[in-house]
């Protein structure tokens, strides 16, 4: 089986990028506690996490120093440029795409964690198992739980060549860019650093686009969400709502904030939807049980099978 691919990363401190991936999440589970969906079948309340102390997962103040800094990084570099450059890169058909099933590639990033994680001591794999697991507890459908399974798997662009310059364009909040930045999203501040930022198309109100374009037109900052997205979307037999799950959960100025929404076109509501659906099984499934991989590893690989015909992915 071929596996076109580097076998170290472009940035080799994987522990560093899980712990500003947590400090993160710990900032949005913060402003993610007043946030509850009503409605039924995959997008339904979960029930998991209603005992949980979510502001236990970390000292929030702490995140935030170290959150403001990544950001601040994150909110200068993700230009439309970069995003224009970052897409070249990834569809460059000199591009060596390693090629493996669902399962490798979930082994594969679990080499890029260890256990400095203060939440966890766990790797990729069970955290990505807790997700799906507690997607299948609560009864949601078997597409939800395979999204679960997968949803950071996009991080495996630390393995491709060129396909990320830093933690900045890995991991963090997303936004579009080639529009005025806006104020919900967070530390808007540091979005003056920019080169974008008063521009005078992709400073506008909405600079590249049009109102009610639709969310499918709009150029996502560069990161692991969007890289998993463009993976899969036509690698897959998931539906409409699972790839919005994928490409939109750290789109929180969209789905928490109410930003953006002026783009949402006929049918993107039940993206929003799920996008919101999906949020508390990625922020607070970490202090579950610790899973049995070998155990649960039937059960996945027949899911992964579901969806993914063709079995061989080129990432």
């Amino acid at each position: 089986m071929a596996a076109a691919v580097d076998t170290r990363p472009l940035h080799q401190d994987g522990a560093a990028l899980e712990a500003i991936s947590d400090a993160v999440d710990t900032v949005n589970i913060f402003k993610a506690m007043a946030s509850s969906t009503t409605t039924e079948a995959f997008d339904s309340q979960s029930h998991f996490d209603a005992a949980k102390d979510k502001a236990a997962f970390r000292q929030y103040d702490e995140a935030c120093d170290r959150v403001k800094g990544f950001y601040a990084e994150q909110h200068a570099k993700q230009t439309v440029a970069h995003n224009l450059r970052a897409r070249a890169r990834f569809y460059d058909p000199t591009r060596q795409r390693a090629e493996m099933m669902v399962w490798e590639a979930m082994e594969k990033l679990n080499t890029l964690v260890d256990d400095s994680d203060p939440d966890t001591e766990l790797g990729q794999i069970q955290h990505l198992l807790q997700s799906a697991e507690a997607i299948r507890r609560d009864g949601k459908p078997r597409w939800m739980q395979l999204t679960g399974l997968v949803h950071d798997l996009g991080k495996l662009m630390l393995f491709s060549d060129g396909c990320c310059d830093g933690q900045w364009d890995v991991v963090g909040d997303t936004f579009p860019v080639g529009c005025r930045f806006d104020e919900r999203c967070i530390y808007p501040e540091t979005f003056q650093a920019n080169p974008d930022f008063g521009h005078e198309v992709y400073g506008s109100k909405y600079g590249i686009y049009e109102p009610g374009c639709g969310m499918d037109k709009l150029m996502m900052s560069w990161g692991h969400d969007e890289y998993l997205y463009l993976v899969l979307k036509d690698q897959s037999t998931l539906p409409r709502e699972a790839l919005a799950m994928i490409r939109f959960h750290s789109f929180y100025p969209w789905h928490k904030e109410g930003a953006y929404r002026e783009f949402m076109a006929e049918g993107d509501e039940v993206l929003l939807k799920a996008v919101q659906a999906f949020n508390p099984y990625d922020l607070y499934s970490k202090s579950d049980d610790v899973p049995k991989v070998e155990e649960l590893k039937p059960y996945y690989l027949e899911l992964i099978d579901e969806f993914f015909p063709q079995k061989i992915i080129k990432w």
